[in-house]
């Protein structure tokens, strides 16, 4: 049975072991992407690229929902498998696929009738409208696959398996890239080719994970009498979910915010902005990583009542979290240079690098910050306290908007890394009281 135990054994192998899959998953995925708005740019033009860019937001704050959903859902699942309660775990996923199937189908209804109006919205330029809103319509088909393949991707790293979704993430993006290239870029296929790959490489995972599941995971295998909905389950599931998935919104409306102070600095530094915050997407990817696997180790051990493992679990988490931070600062700042020579040459690019450097030299030393941050989010959702995290989140994303408004306009560029800083501190000043309370009144205890 492709499960993992993490209730007895080594706490660190099983912390590590667990993360590297989410970590690789995440990074391929980051590059993926960047290889996907590629091939759209240079074989179909500017405008596909531009559009592609366009649809980017409103698919990202569509795959938050539903990965917020499934997360939630996901803790669940691990209590209840580390309590040995298969049938309630069992019961949880079929919950969470049948009251799925019902969303995602809704959503995509709304998406295609409504793409336009909302293009709108967003000042989406007349000149790329009608591909945009074709792309969209395509891509929104794909979603209650999006959808099965969150769901059933979490019931796995419920149950401790994080390796299979990787190898199907990895496939699945392979695929995309490869219809890619031979659909577009040989055949010279439009756009509209682009979001059909998109959408087949998501029926694709779908597929791959209910097949496995249903093959190699007996203990989350649903038969046709499982498939319905358990009210009190839904309940809770939308409880722990909707928290999350509102969580995981508030920092992309606080980007968009900062984005607009940015813009006001000048080309030079908006394009090291723009450079910059990759990076910070894989600083952060490890830390989030890590901190799922904090929170499914904590609730498969708090729902075994190993209370007192479950809190060695978060300790060792963050201790591996300050380590991932040595190394990324180390490395952070030996190649600040190289790295941002990654995104730029020829004219006007030593006026970007030198920015992105300024960034990267005062950022490499608050990256121990969310660092924390996401460690005890990750002990947070182990113990199912959501709201804490979503108060939290909210402090970070919010202060650091208000003082971003406030540096830049003295400190350039470096005083959106002091803004962070503040968000993250106020964030920490808040968790650590709730954390240690939680901590010896919920965990040490058995």
């Amino acid at each position: 049975m492709a499960t993992v135990d993490m209730t007895k054994g080594s706490i660190a192998r099983q912390l590590v072991g667990y993360t590297i899959p989410l970590v690789l998953g995440n990074l391929f995925q980051l590059a993926y992407n960047a290889v996907d708005s590629m091939i759209a740019g240079r074989f179909i033009g500017a405008d596909a690229l531009a559009a592609t860019g366009m649809a980017g937001p409103v698919m990202n704050i569509l795959i938050l929902g539903i990965s917020g959903i499934c997360i939630g859902a996901g803790v669940l699942m691990s209590s209840f498998f580390g309590a040995g309660d298969y049938t309630s775990l069992k019961r949880e996923l079929s919950t969470l696929l049948v009251s799925g199937t019902v969303f995602s189908l809704v959503l995509t209804a709304l998406g295609i009738v409504f793409i336009d109006p909302l293009l709108r919205l967003l000042n989406v330029p007349p000149s790329i409208h009608d591909i945009t809103a074709v792309y969209l319509r395509i891509v929104f088909l794909g979603v209650p696959f999006t959808y099965f393949y969150n769901a059933l991707s979490q019931a796995l790293k419920s149950v401790g398996d994080s390796k299979t979704p990787l190898k199907f993430l990895m496939v699945t993006s392979v695929l995309n890239a490869v219809l890619d290239l031979f659909f577009i870029g040989y055949l010279g296929f439009g756009i509209t080719c682009s979001a059909m790959t998109t959408t087949i490489s998501e029926v694709v995972s779908a597929l791959l994970c209910f097949v496995y599941i249903h093959r190699h995971v007996p203990v989350l295998g649903l038969g046709a009498g499982d498939l319905k909905v358990d009210r009190g389950m839904l309940k809770t599931t939308l409880s722990y979910g909707a928290v999350t998935a509102l969580q995981q919104s508030v920092q992309p409306i606080g980007k968009l915010m900062i984005q607009g102070v940015v813009n006001t600095l000048g080309v030079a530094t908006i394009a090291a902005y723009n450079a910059v915050t990759r990076i910070d997407d894989f600083a952060y990817t490890p830390e989030q990583n890590i901190s799922h696997a904090m929170t499914t180790f904590i609730a498969q051990n708090r729902g075994a009542g190993k209370k007192a493992r479950a809190y060695k679990g978060f300790v060792r988490g963050l201790v591996i979290e300050t380590v991932y931070f040595l190394i990324l600062a180390a490395v952070v700042l030996a190649l600040r240079r190289v790295i941002m020579q990654l995104f730029i040459t020829g004219e006007g690019a030593d006026a970007v690098i030198a920015e992105g450097e300024r960034y990267l030299s005062t950022m490499a030393f608050l990256y121990i910050f969310p660092a924390f941050t996401n460690g005890i989010q990750g002990f947070f959702r182990g113990v199912g306290r959501m709201k804490t995290t979503l108060v939290g989140t909210c402090i970070q994303a919010s202060l650091r908007v208000i003082f971003t408004f406030i540096l830049v306009s003295h400190m350039g560029i470096v005083g959106i890394c002091w803004a962070c800083a503040i968000g993250w501190v106020c964030m920490l000043a808040f968790q650590i009281p709730y954390a240690i309370h939680f901590a010896h009144t919920d965990l040490v205890r058995e």
